[in-house]
């Protein structure tokens, strides 16, 4: 019997910021994302990657045109300051039916650990779809930081997320840099 290796799982990754959409400024997120997951995840996945000015409708409509791609995490960086433009928890619960106020707590917590502005970010998670959909702040360091945090976390998110999928994608980690939580069968 011949088996077909998974399809790799799709992760968006969403970078939000009117100069990086205008071609001003590097975008640092985006990439510090994904180096990030090619370090943490042992099974195959494919990234699909935006960058978007902050614009509440804009930001809402990428984060579901990724959902409704098949993207299993929606990855967003930048935004999630109390800036007039930050708008991306707006768009993000905008698009959601669910959200999970965990992560963002969790987020804020460690980044306590290192700033005390922490205090000022509006990081959130939702579902969207059959997505996890986690915003994470814009400098590559925090971004680090906050996933390490609550990467633990989203493999099995994404399997309850995906429950009834008749081939759902299944995030593995490497073990040798994150250890990934699944509760014991049985």
């Amino acid at each position: 019997m011949n088996h077909a290796a998974p399809a790799p799982a799709l992760i968006g990754i969403l970078t939000v910021s009117d100069r990086a959409s205008r071609g001003e400024y590097p975008d640092e997120g985006g990439p510090a994302i994904r180096d990030y997951l090619h370090e943490v995840l042992a099974s195959p996945w494919e990234p699909r990657e935006l960058i978007v000015p902050d614009d509440l409708d804009t930001i809402a409509a990428a984060i579901r045109g990724m959902a409704d791609a098949g993207c299993c995490l929606i990855v967003t960086t930048g935004g999630t300051g109390p800036a007039p433009r930050d708008v991306t928890p707006e768009a993000t619960e905008r698009v959601c039916t669910r959200m999970l106020p965990g992560f963002g707590e969790l987020m804020r917590q460690e980044s306590l650990k290192h700033v005390p502005t922490a205090i000022l970010s509006r990081q959130t998670a939702g579902i969207c779809g059959r997505a996890l959909v986690v915003n994470l702040p814009g400098r590559p360091k925090s971004i680090g930081q906050c996933l390490d945090a609550i990467f633990p976390a989203i493999p099995y998110c994404i399997d309850l997320v995906r429950t009834g999928d008749p081939s759902p994608p299944r995030l593995e980690t490497n073990p040798k840099r994150l250890v990934a939580y699944r509760p014991k069968q049985g």
